[in-house]
């Protein structure tokens, strides 16, 4: 991740951070997400089922692709330097526009939206993630992660 000094921090507000490397969303990560959450619908681990639906194939858990947050921005997130530690701090919001099909390919596009300092040393980091599916207009998901950082 980049680092700046934090008096610079609030330079990068309003600003796109980056686009992660695309990520092959396949059946067996999808499985896997389905065995760690118990959450085995059909519609995620059955292809044949999965045939039979609007969507024509399986798709990707809404929690699976919004899970790939922290991995996706670790390459373009801004941090603060002498940088204790860095927290998920949770969601401001999350919309899923459209699913993630099997075998899609998905990035993450990021801009810094906030860099407040909530106590001395503390910086709460809001950004703007758009996952984005290739070949797809509209994205997967709109969502706020909020990123709290140690300095």
């Amino acid at each position: 991740m980049p680092s700046v000094p934090v008096a610079q921090l609030k330079d990068y507000v309003g600003k796109e951070l980056g686009k992660s490397e695309w990520l092959t969303i396949d059946q067996q990560r999808i499985n896997q997400f389905a065995d760690c959450t118990g959450d085995h619908q059909f519609i995620h681990v059955d292809p044949e089922k999965a045939k039979l639906t609007p969507f024509g194939t399986t798709i990707a858990h809404g929690f699976l692709t919004l899970s790939l947050i922290p991995m996706l921005i670790q390459d373009i997130m801004v941090l603060p330097d002498d940088l204790k530690m860095a927290v998920n701090y949770g969601l401001d919001s999350v919309r899923f526009i459209q699913p993630v099909k099997v075998n899609s390919r998905v990035r993450l596009a990021l801009s810094l939206t906030e860099a407040t300092e909530k106590n001395p040393g503390q910086w709460l980091l809001k950004a703007r993630a758009v996952l984005e599916i290739e070949g797809q207009e509209k994205p997967a998901y709109i969502a706020e992660p909020l990123t709290l950082c140690f300095i």
